[in-house]
Order: structure tokens, then sequence, then C-alpha cells
């Protein structure tokens, strides 16, 4: 008993850390748990050079110029999706690849050119005969400059807006109303052998892409925040006059001596 004794006497206990040793192993505990997978990028908003001719441009005319140039982006970035997959529409014309005939459709929209499939249409008489069941062209290209073409003629014909401009609130609104329409028409509709008009949104089994529909809501959603704008622009305007009358009569200074 006595040499157990000594023995358990004679051990040297463990040496306890110090309090700055302490406080380094916690700090380093805690910057371990705060580590995890670096954040995605996920791109960031991008501002517009400045150019002399913003200063002949309200808030609203540059909303309404961005709009347009983001609306007729969307249209061409559905005119590849649906190339992608209709490769069959781009093939019908003298074009030597889809991407070819897609900058032969980007020309077309920004300046304006009439698309000869659509036989001198333009606007929504343009939109009907490129969603008609015999159309026998390539419907991409004429749906999409259709499309545009409606748009742009609903901002009075102009991609670009200034002081001295002017923009109908419910023209705006019924061009977001079409692109409805046409979605409707373009999922809804078929050919005279039974077909849709054009493959687009894709609801099966193996996949679920509704990228179709996401990008023509942008353009809806942008078209119906431009209307309620000018909507409200004008309402203000009536508001901010009687105020000023209001103003003029009720909320002047009274003298004190």
């Amino acid at each position: 008993m006595s040499q157990r004794t000594a023995t358990l006497s004679s051990s040297t206990p463990a040496a306890l850390p110090s309090p700055s040793s302490l406080s380094l192993l916690l700090l380093l505990l805690a910057l371990a748990g705060c580590a995890g997978p670096a954040p995605m990028h996920r791109g960031e908003a991008q501002v517009a050079p400045m150019a002399p001719s913003e200063v002949g441009q309200s808030d609203v005319n540059r909303m309404a110029t961005l709009g347009m140039r983001d609306n007729l982006e969307s249209l061409l970035r559905l005119a590849d999706k649906l190339y992608r997959r209709n490769p069959a529409e781009w093939r019908k014309t003298s074009t030597i690849s889809r991407d070819a005939a897609l900058a032969q459709l980007r020309v077309a929209v920004n300046t304006r050119t009439p698309w000869p499939e659509l036989q001198g249409r333009r606007d929504i008489a343009a939109l009907s005969l490129a969603l008609g069941p015999d159309f026998k062209g390539d419907r991409v290209a004429a749906f999409i400059y259709a499309s545009a073409d409606m748009v742009v003629t609903a901002h009075d014909g102009k991609t670009s807006f200034y002081l001295t401009d002017s923009l109908d609130a419910q023209y705006i609104y019924n061009a977001a109303r079409n692109i409805e329409i046409a979605v409707w028409m373009l999922s809804n509709r078929r050919n005279a052998a039974g077909q849709p008009l054009l493959l687009a949104d894709e609801i099966s089994e193996r996949e679920r892409n509704l990228s179709f529909e996401r990008e023509f809501g942008k353009v809806i959603g942008r078209l119906d925040l431009l209307s309620s704008v000018l909507t409200e622009k004008y309402r203000r305007a009536v508001i901010t006059y009687v105020q000023n009358l209001l103003g003029g009569t009720f909320l002047q200074f009274l003298p004190v001596r």
C-alpha cells in the first residue's frame, strides 16, 4: 500500500495551457467553424458609360430606353433558344449556320428592315401571319421579328427616348398582353400536321425546361412596369399641380411681427 501511494504521489500532473495559448486555440477553432465553401459569383450590376445624349433624357426616358434595349435582347435570346430546339427553321433560309441566321435576324430587328417572309406586314398583322398554321417560312425569325416590331411600334416606333418624346401607357400595356397571347398561341396552336408551331418549353420525366417562359416573362414584366410608371407619372403631375395651387393659398409663412 505504501509502495502504491509513493508511486501515485511521484507522478507529475499534466501541464495546463497558458491563457494566451488557450485564446489562440479558441480563435483558430472559431475560424475553422466559419470556413465553408467560397460564395458563388453571380455577376454584378452593370453601370453603363455616360453619354452626352443622356442630358436630354428624364429618368422615365432613360428607363424606357434601357427597357427597350433589354427587351430586344431578350427576344433575340429567345430566337437563339428556339433555333436550338427547332433547327429545321433556320435551315429553310439561305444561311449556312444557326449563328449566321441569328446575325441576319439581329440586323433586321435593330434596323427595322422589313422581313421578306412577312410580305410587308408589320406589328400585330405580322405577328398573326408568323403564328398562322399555314406559314411555310422560317417561323422562328418571323415570330421574333414580328414581336420586336410590335413592341417598338407600341413605343411610337422608337428605341431611344428623350424629353421631347411622349409614350402612351395603354399602348405599352397592350404590347405586354400581345406577348402573353403570342406565347399562348405558340404553345397551344398546331400546324397542318398536328404538331406544335414551335418547340419551346418542355416538361417531361427526363427534363423540365421553362427557360422560354422565364424570358418571355421578363419582357412582359418590363412592359408592365413601364406602363405603370408612365401612368403614375401623369397622375403625380396632376397631384403636384394641385399641391402647388393649395400651397400658394394655405402654406405661406405668416408674419410674426
